[in-house]
């Protein structure tokens, strides 16, 4: 998929390497999720998460009176499905489903298991049209899934990575001269000469194009990653890595295998509240086990794990 004597930035490589249309991960082997595929999400682990969305999503209705849920990036559309179905049962029956998707192949799961009670939507403008953007809003690991433009701090400043194949397909790596940074807290934090950071520049620009078109809700984003100041303790080499079988794989072996397996970052839920500042009247930031309470006692709200790593936002336009 890529072509010899060529050169790309990181995040271009990723782009390609995830969401290439004809061959891209997302595109054709995503299938592979779960206990027996590349990587598993915390909701195939647990019912809670699908429990505390559903308690969310019903008290943020409430509140907003808006009868429209939106999942952005629904995956095998399993969560989505528990999370109906969590519902109360006067709740769901004047809740309208839709389902914002853009792999073909998870969009087909997606339909088996969830039939006519969902409508469907490639982006989601399409999809606060159809709900006169007043609309509940709901990921999990979605954002991480965005490509990221990778820097390094030099001597100069920070230089991004770029990536070159030679004549014989060989992967070289080089720095950029400096130029313009994009707009992210990454860069104001603390970080010692050789850290690499990643910044989710493409989330950015996602948001940007149908955050003015929500007139009114919550969202709530569910993802791993910490705020900017915490982003990258003990991570000298950045968080960038990638998932083939459930095993991780580090440096330079994530280029071994594009289009074959997932590649991934931390995300940093600053630049979150940032980015959505002009539309969104209230950030709420919690630890996963926090907003789990009540509703888990396993893995997903261990202090060393899953419970700590993963963080919640909860927006209120």
């Amino acid at each position: 998929m890529f072509e010899p004597n060529t050169s790309l930035t990181f995040e271009q490589f990723m782009a390609r390497a995830l969401h290439d249309p004809s061959c891209g991960y997302y595109a054709r082997q995503i299938r592979r999720v779960g206990r027996g595929g590349d990587f598993t999400t915390a909701p195939m682990l647990s019912p809670a998460p699908a429990r505390a969305i559903a308690a969310w999503a019903t008290n943020a209705m409430r509140e907003t009176q808006c009868r429209n849920l939106i999942e952005l990036g629904p995956g095998a559309g399993t969560l989505a499905a528990n999370v109906f179905q969590h519902l109360p049962w006067h709740v769901r029956l004047r809740t309208h489903l839709h389902l914002v998707e853009t792999s073909a192949p998870l969009a087909a799961q997606q339909k088996k298991l969830l039939g006519k009670r969902a409508s469907w939507h490639t982006t989601p403008l399409q999809a606060l049209a159809a709900c006169n953007g007043n609309a509940v809003i709901f990921s999990n690991e979605l954002v991480d899934a965005f490509p990221v433009r990778r820097f390094q701090k030099t001597l100069t400043g920070w230089q991004e990575l770029k990536i070159h194949y030679d004549a014989n397909l060989r992967i070289h790596e080089s720095l950029l001269d400096e130029a313009p940074l994009p707009d992210s807290s990454v860069f104001l934090a603390k970080h010692a000469l050789g850290q690499w950071v990643e910044v989710h520049e493409s989330y950015h620009q996602y948001l940007s194009k149908w955050l003015p078109s929500w007139k009114a809700g919550r969202m709530l984003t569910i993802d791993y990653g910490a705020r900017a100041d915490d982003l990258y303790q003990r991570q000298p080499n950045g968080s960038i890595r990638a998932y083939l079988l459930q095993q991780r794989i580090d440096g330079p072996q994530i280029y071994q295998n594009p289009a074959r397996q997932d590649i991934t970052a931390d995300v940093n839920f600053t630049d979150l509240e940032n980015w959505s500042l002009p539309w969104v009247s209230e950030n709420k930031l919690s630890h996963l086990r926090d907003f789990l309470q009540g509703y888990a006692e396993d893995s997903l709200t261990d202090l060393d794990g899953a419970g700590t790593a993963f963080l919640v936002l909860d927006q209120k336009r």
